[in-house]
């Protein structure tokens, strides 16, 4: 097999999703052997769906997708199908092979070791924190040793020294692998082409680069196009006003008038379409419940993790209105598991001022109803629904159209964590609790929550592993539960 052979392309590939959901048309590109490719694009444009393509999920629709005869590929989705959490961790590994593999147990233990996690063979997937969960997705792939390797968004939920762990990885990996994260330093570190899925063309444009030469090149490019249009557009003026000058001098001149008319339809034909940025949601503010005063919650012990073991620590904490709380901790530690039993109020030694509404943001979206419409689920936090109020604070999530009467379940992660927000904003909490709300975010969108977040005028507790997301929110303390 000769490295830089063309092992996957698609050829005029269209392919919907569902009743007028178009995700590709008509689309062109190809996948070397040996290339490492970023998959960029803005959430819900489909990216997941071309993995589904290449994997055999879904078939195209029209067109031709060629895959390399013999070639083996394998996934790492961006969470764990919620049918395999009760699962032991080896008959998770065992069910990524179409066959009993005998010798299960070796080749656990090596990928187990490659993603750098001590995994018993007998624990069950849902006892372990998400970064964990994250590491176990990324083994699962790499055990089965594929030529073509997919990850999706593998740096959620993962820990520092998880996603430089990754990175070394995938620096060193001499296979071919493609990529969609919106981790900007991750991607830089490793890739050597982008494919960017257009949310409105639903085409891929392919680029050679990293991640930071792409956004240079697609600014630079749209700036050309705004210009060119811009000469364009006054020449097209002067040929109008040239025009309705000579057609006011009637006989001959009417002739005039008609070429310069003419000659504006040809330059209004030869202006492009100019290649619009993704859109990001809409500035917006998460209002504090009123009426609440004093102390919200007071934690005077919480339970974190060592080495599989529940550990009780006494403490004192005071959250009140204003006070922003930072939870840090490596991956396993037990974050997770304190943010639920506080929102769900089985915290030993926490207790919460009577009648707050818990504003809980899941990393893994589990308590939102995904049999329920995107409408429902809103609507389910108001004790008075409005449907204009509703479809308007859902639309600033670039959640309108078709997608405000879909289900949850049918959405992309992406879109899920925009409900998420959406649903935080007509709740009107009075604790903010957030568990990873950047996990599946389109980086354009980051800005704007982190403002909204350092605005609220409750208490907060966040737990974040990305450093450049945390930096821009307001954090009154840190709370590191491995010291």
């Amino acid at each position: 097999m000769t490295r830089g052979e063309v092992i996957v392309r698609f050829q005029r590939v269209s392919y919907d999703f569902g009743i007028k959901k178009p995700i590709l048309n008509g689309v062109d590109f190809s996948i070397r052997r040996g290339q490492k490719t970023t998959l960029m694009g803005q959430n819900g444009a489909g990216k997941s769906t071309i993995f589904g393509l290449i994997i055999g999920a879904h078939a195209p629709e029209a067109g031709k997708l060629e895959i390399q005869h013999g070639l083996t590929i394998a996934i790492s989705r961006q969470v764990i199908p919620r049918d395999h959490l009760d699962l032991t961790v080896r008959d998770f590994f065992q069910s990524v092979f179409p066959k009993k593999v005998y010798d299960i147990d070796p080749r656990i233990d090596a990928v187990l070791e490659v993603v750098n996690l001590a995994a018993p063979h007998e624990r069950v997937i849902r006892t372990f924190s998400g970064g964990q969960q994250a590491r176990l997705l990324l083994a699962s792939a790499l055990i089965q040793n594929p030529d073509l390797l997919l990850l999706d968004e593998p740096t959620n939920n993962l820990d520092h020294e998880g996603i430089a762990h990754l990175t070394k990885f995938l620096i060193d990996y001499k296979k071919t692998v493609v990529v969609i994260s919106h981790d900007a330093e991750f991607l830089n570190s490793f890739t050597q082409g982008v494919l960017y899925l257009d949310v409105r063309t639903h085409k891929v444009e392919q680029y050679v680069g990293n991640y930071n030469d792409v956004l240079q090149e697609i600014s630079v490019r749209i700036e050309k196009e705004n210009r060119r249009n811009a000469l364009l557009a006054k020449e097209i003026q002067e040929n109008k006003d040239k025009a309705n000058f000579f057609a006011n001098k009637g006989g001959q001149m009417r002739m005039v008038a008609k070429r310069m008319r003419e000659k504006a339809e040809e330059l209004e034909e030869a202006k492009v379409d100019v290649r619009k940025e993704d859109k990001a949601i809409r500035s917006f503010r998460i209002p504090f419940q009123e009426g609440l005063v004093g102390e919200i919650l007071t934690i005077s012990s919480l339970t974190t993790i060592l080495k599989h073991k529940p550990i009780e620590r006494k403490m004192k904490a005071s959250l009140r209105k204003n006070f922003h709380l930072l939870l840090a901790g490596p991956n396993g530690i037990g974050k997770s598991t304190l943010l639920q039993s506080l929102a769900d109020g089985t915290a030993k030694g926490a207790t919460l001022q009577k009648d707050t509404r818990i504003g809980y943001y899941r990393q893994d979206f589990s308590n939102l109803d995904f049999d329920k419409t995107v409408y429902q689920e809103l609507s389910a936090v108001l004790s008075r629904p409005i449907e204009d109020e509703v479809r308007r604070v859902a639309a600033g999530f670039l959640i309108g159209g078709d997608l405000f009467h879909a289900k949850i379940g049918t959405l992309s992660e992406g879109q899920k964590g925009l409900v998420a927000f959406a649903r935080l904003v007509l709740l009107k909490p009075g604790l903010l609790i957030l568990d990873e709300p950047t996990n599946h975010i389109n980086f354009r969108h980051l800005p704007i929550i982190a403002e909204a977040l350092s605005a609220y005028e409750g208490p907060m507790i966040l737990v974040s592993h990305v450093p450049e997301f945390v930096a821009q929110v307001r954090i009154d303390e840190v709370l590191d539960l491995s010291k």
